[in-house]
C-alpha cells in the first residue's frame, strides 16, 4: 500500500502550525500559551474548579479541540502520538488554575501517566491541589479484572463532556473528581481498523493490513487488536463489537445509555450510519434504552479507516452533566 499524501509545510513543524491554525479557528475563545504547545480557554471564570486535558497530537480534534465552555479549560499538547512533556502540562495547569484546584483527565497511556504525574508533583510543591482521572474504556486492551491497564480511546469524549459539565457546576474538586470517576467506571468502547493511518513526520504507515483484512480492537496509535479477520459486512462487524462491549460492564436490560460512534479518520458518515442502524437493533433487542446518540469524528488516527463504538451507562447525575450545553471547536451541542 502506498504511503498517503499529506498537505504539509515542514513535517517537523506540524504540531506548532496546527495549534496556530486551531487558535485562529476558535475565533478568540482560546489562546496559545506563550512558549508552550498548549491551548487555554479565554474566559475561565474566577473560583472555578479547573479541568486540564491533554495528550499526543494526531488525534484531532481530541484533545486540543475540546477546550471551551463546559468542556476542558485547557489542553496540553504533545507531538504526534506522543505525551506532552511535564513542563507543558505544568505551565498549562498554572494557566487554568482559578483557586479551586485542578482535575487532570486524559487517556491511560504510560507516557501520559508519567508526565502528568510529574507535573502533578510540581504543582503540589506550589500548593495547588491536583487530582487525576484516567480514561480506561477500551475493552480490547485488557480483561475486566484489569480495567486499570486499559487504554483510553473515544470514551475520552464523553468523559471530557461530563467532567467539563461537573467542573462548571460543582464547587469542590472532590465532587468533580467523584463524578468523573463514576463516568469512567460506566464507559466501554472498542474499535475496528480497516486501513492504516500514518505519521506525518515520516510519512510511513503505522501498521500493515491487507486489503481484505480488518483488525478488531486496534488501538489509537496502531497498537495490535484482539483479532485480525477477513473483511465482512457492517452488520457482522457491529455484532462482534457489541458482543464484546455489552458483556464487559455488563450492560443489561433496563439500562439507559449514551451511544457514540467515532470515525477513526477516513470512514464515511454513510458507513457509520449503517453501523448505527445495526447497533440500535441490538440495543432494542437487549432492552437497553438510548438516551442520546453522537455520530461523528472526534478521535482520529490521522487517515486510519475504521470506527469505534462507545457506550456510557447513565444515571440522572451523569445525564445532567452530559447534556449541559457545550461549546468547543471539536464538540458543540446546545
Amino acid at each position: 500500500m502506498p504511503n498517503p499524501k499529506k498537505v504539509l509545510n515542514d513535517p517537523k513543524k506540524v504540531v506548532s502550525e496546527m495549534i496556530d491554525g486551531l487558535v485562529l479557528a476558535n475565533d478568540g475563545r482560546v489562546y496559545k500559551l506563550e512558549g508552550q504547545p498548549a491551548l487555554i480557554r479565554s474566559d475561565i471564570p474566577d473560583g472555578k474548579v479547573a479541568l486540564l486535558i491533554g495528550g499526543g497530537s494526531g488525534h484531532e480534534p481530541l484533545f486540543h479541540g475540546f477546550v471551551g465552555k463546559n468542556m476542558g479549560d485547557g489542553a496540553a499538547c504533545g507531538q504526534v502520538f506522543a505525551a506532552p512533556a511535564p513542563d507543558i502540562i505544568y505551565e498549562a495547569a498554572k494557566a487554568v488554575h482559578r483557586g479551586k484546584g485542578i482535575l487532570f483527565l486524559y487517556g491511560n497511556y504510560a507516557g501520559d501517566n508519567m508526565n502528568f504525574d510529574i507535573a502533578s508533583e510540581m504543582l503540589d510543591d506550589d500548593g495547588i491541589d491536583v487530582r487525576t482521572v484516567r480514561v480506561t474504556d477500551d475493552v480490547a486492551a485488557a480483561p475486566p479484572e484489569r480495567t486499570h491497564d486499559r487504554r483510553g480511546i473515544a470514551g475520552d469524549i464523553y468523559m471530557i463532556k461530563i467532567a467539563g459539565g461537573a467542573a462548571a457546576e460543582l464547587d469542590s474538586l472532590d465532587e468533580v473528581e467523584r463524578v468523573a470517576r463514576k463516568a469512567v467506571a460506566n464507559v466501554r468502547s472498542i474499535g475496528v481498523a480497516v486501513a492504516a493511518g500514518s505519521i506525518p513526520e515520516t510519512g510511513k504507515l503505522t501498521f500493515e493490513l491487507a486489503d481484505d483484512e480488518i483488525e478488531i480492537g486496534m488501538g489509537a496509535h496502531g497498537e495490535a487488536g484482539v483479532s485480525r479477520q477477513k473483511m465482512k459486512s457492517a452488520d457482522a462487524i457491529a455484532d462482534e463489537l457489541m458482543e464484546k462491549i455489552l458483556s464487559d460492564l455488563p450492560f443489561k436490560a433496563g439500562d439507559e445509555v449514551a451511544l457514540l460512534i467515532n470515525n477513526l479518520g477516513a470512514t464515511t458518515m454513510m458507513e457509520m450510519l449503517i453501523v448505527n442502524r445495526r447497533i440500535r437493533q441490538i440495543l432494542d433487542r437487549e432492552g437497553i434504552k438510548v438516551h442520546r446518540t453522537d455520530v461523528g469524528t472526534w478521535l482520529t488516527v490521522q487517515e486510519m479507516a475504521g470506527f469505534s463504538v462507545t457506550l456510557l451507562r447513565l444515571d440522572d447525575e451523569l445525564k445532567r452533566h452530559l447534556d449541559m450545553p457545550a461549546e468547543s471547536f471539536g464538540y458543540s451541542r446546545m
